[in-house]
């Protein structure tokens, strides 16, 4: 059974996000054709993404999601999808069925900075300490 939620860390080479993936067999991944610029869109408030930004995705809703994307019309093995509300569109390449094994009627995403290796403590963990010193 798949993942309900996938993690993956995109950065920034070759003049594209790409992604590395080992337990799907990927390295290198690069998003095409519009999906680099909603990518783009989505880490405009993250410092230093090129570097590596946390990208989850689903093909159900979950708590936080940022944006989904809407399967418009399949090509060349992969998919196109739409930015919800937008004329914005970006092409899956046929790398999407390494996660589903269908291409979803919905994908749904967020992001987040990535916690480097050197960092002590995670955002999670920190914002339990507030949450716990407050009250």
């Amino acid at each position: 059974m798949a993942n309900a939620i996938n993690v993956i860390k995109p950065y920034w080479e070759y003049g594209t996000w790409v992604f590395d993936d080992e337990s799907v067999g990927l390295i290198k991944e690069p998003f095409v054709k519009g999906v680099p610029e909603i990518i783009d869109y989505l880490v405009r408030h993250i410092p230093d993404a090129r570097n590596g930004f946390r990208l989850l995705f689903s093909s159900s809703p979950f708590p936080d999601y940022q944006i989904e994307i809407i399967k418009v019309r399949e090509e060349y093995g992969g998919y196109w999808y739409r930015l919800r509300n937008t004329p914005v569109e970006g092409w899956l390449c046929p790398a999407l069925f390494r996660y589903f094994d269908t291409a979803p009627d919905t994908i749904y995403f967020r992001v987040e900075p990535c916690l480097h290796e050197d960092t002590t403590k995670s955002t999670s963990i920190r914002t339990l300490e507030e949450r716990i010193n407050i009250h």
